[in-house]
């Protein structure tokens, strides 16, 4: 039958009649005196090859006084609405589109009959964008804002319009918490400008109409103005990323606004009874965590998700009970574990990380990769020298009784054994901060332990007869097992 399939020009394969389709398509555009940018046709490609059973191609072209809009607003029109190939002057690496377009027809048809009916379709679109853009430049973004009021957010939380107030406001502490505003004079003025501008798009005709121009007509209308670049790009960044495999936010401001519009929705959202569950999302929250964590990992920036998420809650409408913000800080560090999981890091080192610094996402990012080099060290490594060296004061405390106000009296050691290893102990923990140390310090500054620890369980006997003695032994052995806190749960590691 596939034959007699391909005598009537019928594509069976889904793979060959992407190949068929795209070679086709290529061909064309150089025949037209352009290009179609692989990168810009992915996901239209395997559209386009769903639709058709026969492909065949057809050049079209329009007015070239439509290139004076906005190129986001042509090729949205082209290739969302139409399902065109739009064709772009050959070498500007997808800049400048040429007055042409591709459209994949389906089985036998009159090439030109087809051009003439698909450019009057396009040329109508055209004109409905034209005349949406030239009504919106008539209006300022910071006028369009107000308009926001109208557009529900949630019942509980206001507006969009209230939202965009929280976001400015929570730029500022924010700012601190990261530290990004003391990355440029003016950061945090131009985060607060961007973040109140940010949604204002969506009060546009044209963003109404095409709503995944959101952020992107926004910087356009913002330069158009004549505003602050910086003001204009982070109006953009803010909205990043839209989807999975998007650009980033780059600029401290674009960071700024960007985390603050996803730690609103997230803290606010989870008060209002809105948390995601394991069968639906509605709004979107699992997106809006994620794309904050890529946010701050891409650009390696520091923030305690607690300290955030207490700063947000302080700005909502609603109360947010402690309980609902260490449910907020807990999704955010499970969608965190993903990420890294995703990206190549064995979980088992990732729940070792996030375990002791999830709460500072970008540094458990840094702290894990890490750990897995040294993991990877094989069974010789520093690492695994410690986990052997830990694992026996963890096993002598898991599951018995130590009180956590139980202290270490160093007067209470009876054996040489027991001082030397208290004084090797002593030395490390004077010489580490979890805050700053890296596993690189804290593998260095335990290798001397190994020698202590052999020589402590080969004379110490811990649960001796002397009670006031075996308490202190069980004190000591449970502050052992903890020297790693703040670094990573090494128990965590397979073969601890």
């Amino acid at each position: 039958y596939e034959s007699t399939l391909a005598a009537a020009s019928i594509s069976l394969s889904g793979d060959g009649r992407r190949a068929a389709i795209w070679n086709a398509v290529v061909q064309a555009a150089a025949a037209a005196g352009g290009e179609v940018p692989q990168a810009a046709t992915r996901e239209l490609l395997a559209e386009v090859s769903n639709l058709v059973e026969a492909p065949t191609v057809v050049v079209g072209g329009f007015d070239p006084r439509f290139l004076q809009l906005p190129k986001e607003v042509l090729v949205m029109v082209m290739r969302k609405h139409q399902r065109y190939f739009p064709v772009y002057e050959a070498g500007s690496g997808g800049e400048r589109l040429l007055p042409r377009f591709i459209t994949v027809a389906n089985g036998p048809v009159d090439p030109a009959q087809v051009a003439v009916g698909n450019e009057a379709v396009l040329r109508a679109r055209f004109e409905d964008a034209t005349f949406f853009y030239k009504e919106d430049l008539k209006t300022k973004l910071e006028d369009l804002r107000p308009k926001l009021s109208g557009t529900l957010f949630q019942k509980d939380l206001g507006s969009l319009l209230d939202k965009s107030v929280r976001v400015e406001k929570l730029v500022v502490p924010l700012a601190e918490l990261t530290g990004l505003g003391a990355r440029g004079a003016g950061v945090v003025g131009v985060a607060q400008r961007a973040a109140a501008l940010a949604k204002a798009d969506l009060a546009s005709s044209t963003v109404m109409e095409m709503t995944a121009l959101a952020g992107t007509m926004g910087r356009h209308y913002a330069q158009k103005e004549g505003l602050e670049p910086a003001v204009c790009e982070a109006i953009f960044e803010a909205n990043l990323p839209r989807q999975a495999g998007d650009l980033l936010p780059a600029s401290p401001a674009g960071i700024l606004a960007a985390a603050a519009e996803r730690l609103d929705s997230l803290v606010g959202l989870w008060a209002a009874g809105c948390a995601p569950t394991a069968a639906a999302d509605p709004y979107g929250l699992r997106r809006a965590a994620v794309g904050m964590l890529q946010a701050l990992l891409s650009n390696n920036v520091s923030l305690s998700l607690r300290a955030a998420v207490k700063a947000t809650a302080a700005l909502q409408p609603i109360p947010v009970s402690d309980a609902q913000q260490a449910g907020v800080v807990d999704y955010i560090r499970g969608r965190l574990e993903q990420l890294l999981t995703d990206a190549g890091t064995p979980a088992e080192i990732v729940r070792a990380v996030v375990a002791e610094r999830g709460d500072d996402p970008a540094r458990a990012a840094s702290t894990a990769a890490d750990l897995k080099a040294e993991w990877e060290a094989g069974e010789g490594s520093r690492l695994r020298k410690l986990m052997a060296a830990l694992s026996r004061p963890t096993r002598i405390v898991r599951g018995k009784e130590v009180d956590p106000s139980w202290k270490v009296d160093a007067a209470l050691f009876e054996l040489e054994e027991e001082k030397a290893l208290a004084a090797a102990v002593t030395k490390v923990t004077s010489s580490l901060s979890p805050a700053t140390a890296s596993v690189a310090d804290l593998l260095a500054a335990c290798e001397p332990l190994s020698a202590p620890i052999d020589a402590y369980f080969e004379k110490v006997f811990v649960m001796c007869d002397d009670e006031a003695v075996r308490r202190n032994r069980l004190a000591f052995l449970r502050d052992l097992a903890a020297l790693t806190k703040g670094f990573a749960d090494l128990s965590q590691l397979p073969g601890f």
